[in-house]
């Protein structure tokens, strides 16, 4: 990272994607917020409007404005430290994360709105998952299954991450995380996705982030990070030195998410430290990535 690429103002909008693994094509669980240097709270982007993930694809390639940050709720890569592959003892196992993002994309390429069944149901691939209906492959683990290193700092840090070979349960973020890859894949030469690729000094770039962390720094805790009212909302805010958003009553959490998490970014955005956190290596960061404020 050079020192210009975190010069005050460096970046001039902040933005968080609230996202989802839903099948179908227009999700209530996406949502994105937007904001600018200062303190007025972060606004939801076409906030009645019901995404799809082919239209946050075009909105982060063509609609995006100068020099953001944009952190995207999932996980951007598979776990690849622990063992020394994606995975092991498959020949054809990727060695990096563009090289799997291109893989799930030419796995699910015919299946519509970025779905995933195609890759997780894989004669080969389906042994690491945790699917549905007690099929669990026997590459998968057991237990909570594999963790990337980001996921463990996570962890340290009082979060409750799941691994993303895991499909099954409420809190589960695979089949989330791998559409998520298929985006990435779309945007390769488009939008720099951090660490993956080196921090830029001028322009756009994404990061994963992890909203409960956002959460906590607003004065939650991990258990009670999920946000349903409009003052709560206003007073994480108020915690992060932001204006309220004057959300009146109830409010989803996928909303919530986004507004609180780009309000977060913006006061975390320029701070070194997270850029280079303990743990992260030139090979963890080709490999499984990082989340954005896990150290």
């Amino acid at each position: 990272m050079s020192a210009s690429a975190m010069r005050p103002g460096r970046f001039r909008h902040l933005a968080a994607i609230d996202w989802s693994g839903a099948a179908g094509e227009r999700h209530a669980g996406i949502a994105v917020a937007l904001c600018r240097a200062g303190d007025a709270a972060p606004e939801l982007v076409r906030p009645a409007h019901r995404w799809s993930r082919a239209e946050v694809r075009d909105w982060l390639a063509h609609d995006l404005p100068d020099a953001t940050l944009v952190g995207m709720d999932l996980g951007i890569s598979l776990p690849f430290a622990d063992e020394g592959a994606f995975f092991p003892g498959w020949g054809d196992s990727p060695t990096d994360a563009p090289a799997l993002w291109a893989l799930i994309e030419q796995i699910c390429q015919h299946e519509p709105h970025f779905g995933v069944s195609a890759f997780v149901d894989h004669d080969q691939l389906s042994t690491y998952f945790r699917r549905h209906g007690g099929r669990e492959g026997a590459a998968f683990g057991g237990g909570r299954g594999r963790m990337r290193v980001a996921e463990l700092a996570q962890q340290r840090m009082g979060c409750q991450p799941t691994s993303n070979f895991n499909l099954v349960g409420a809190a589960q973020v695979g089949k989330s995380s791998l559409s998520g890859m298929r985006v990435l894949h779309e945007l390769r030469g488009h939008l720099p996705v951090w660490p993956v690729d080196p921090l830029p000094a001028h322009g756009s770039v994404a990061c994963e982030i992890y909203t409960t962390i956002a959460a906590m720094a607003g004065g939650r805790s991990a258990g009670r990070s999920k946000i349903r009212q409009g003052a709560e909302l206003d007073a994480a805010l108020a915690a992060l030195g932001s204006g309220p958003a004057r959300h009146e009553g109830p409010i989803d959490d996928h909303r919530t998410d986004a507004i609180l998490t780009a309000a977060w970014l913006r006061t975390v955005a320029h701070d070194p430290a997270l850029w280079e956190p303990d743990g992260l290596t030139p090979d963890i960061a080709r490999t499984e990535g990082w989340t954005f404020g896990a150290r």
